[in-house]
């Protein structure tokens, strides 16, 4: 047996270089209801339902605390569904200013295809955020076989759900032939959760959190340094292997062959 299919996430894997687009809109959005929040905040929950994304800021004791001392009571899900009305918008008008793929997709994703090996795709967005992002990105030359959005079912991540979409949409079993690529601890726990391998993204996404030009300013210690932070952040998750983007995954698909072939399972 051998890999069977990948399923990639989205910002910070395939697309928008240290996942960007959507921390401004969280900080934009929370401080239209008063309640100011970093963009390090903003991150803790990347990778989730932006609804539940939402609901975990509200819900963290700094910013209920915040949001209290200015709205005068505790955060609630009407609250939640309030703030989520206003970002889904927001989020959707910002996100084709940050639909630059990110280096080494769309070769690595030929080379997969060249392999036989079917490309997956679930992300944290909304179907109507997903809607302004696919022709964009499609425009690149990024398309994948299937795409389902965090709305798309009843469950979203940590949950297997989406995982599970993509097994019916691209005929694909058993799930350990099916790899999992995600630059977020939600990602990484969606693709465990299905009982498949994962693979994080340290660099690229939002565990490092930098545009490519930041990136690429670091110093060969400062560069280091981040790998280091990323990496351990989805090891400690639970990531089977850690790269520092999708151009680096063919060999790690080439190793996970090598395990399955000796019966080694996720």
């Amino acid at each position: 047996m051998s890999v069977k299919a990948v399923v990639f996430d989205w910002a910070g894997t395939m697309i928008d270089h240290g996942s960007r687009a959507p921390m401004g809109a969280f900080v934009k959005v929370l401080g239209e209801f008063g309640v100011d929040i970093s963009v390090a905040e903003a991150r803790r929950p990347m990778g989730l339902p932006k609804w539940d994304h939402i609901n975990a800021l509200l819900t963290h004791p700094d910013i209920a605390r915040r949001w209290t001392e200015r709205h005068g009571t505790q955060p609630s899900d009407r609250d939640v569904d309030r703030v989520f009305e206003v970002f889904v918008p927001l989020n959707a008008a910002v996100v084709t200013d940050f639909a630059d793929l990110i280096p080494g997709t769309l070769e690595t994703l030929a080379e997969l295809r060249g392999r036989g090996i079917k490309i997956g795709s679930t992300t944290g967005y909304t179907r109507d955020i997903m809607e302004r992002l696919l022709p964009v990105a499609a425009q690149q030359g990024l398309a994948p076989d299937t795409v389902i959005c965090a709305d798309d079912l009843a469950g979203g991540r940590p949950a297997p759900h989406m995982m599970w979409k993509c097994f019916l949409d691209l005929d694909v079993w058993p799930a350990s032939a099916v790899v999992k690529v995600d630059d977020t601890e939600a990602g990484i726990a969606e693709g465990l959760a299905a009982g498949c391998w994962t693979v994080g993204v340290a660099l690229s996404g939002n565990a490092c959190g930098l545009s490519r030009s930041e990136l690429d300013a670091l110093t060969p210690a400062e560069r280091h340094e981040a790998r280091l932070r990323a990496t351990r952040q989805l090891s400690r998750c639970g990531a089977h292997v850690v790269i520092d983007s999708i151009a680096d995954l063919p060999r790690v698909i080439d190793d996970i062959d090598g395990r399955l072939v000796r019966g080694e399972r996720p």
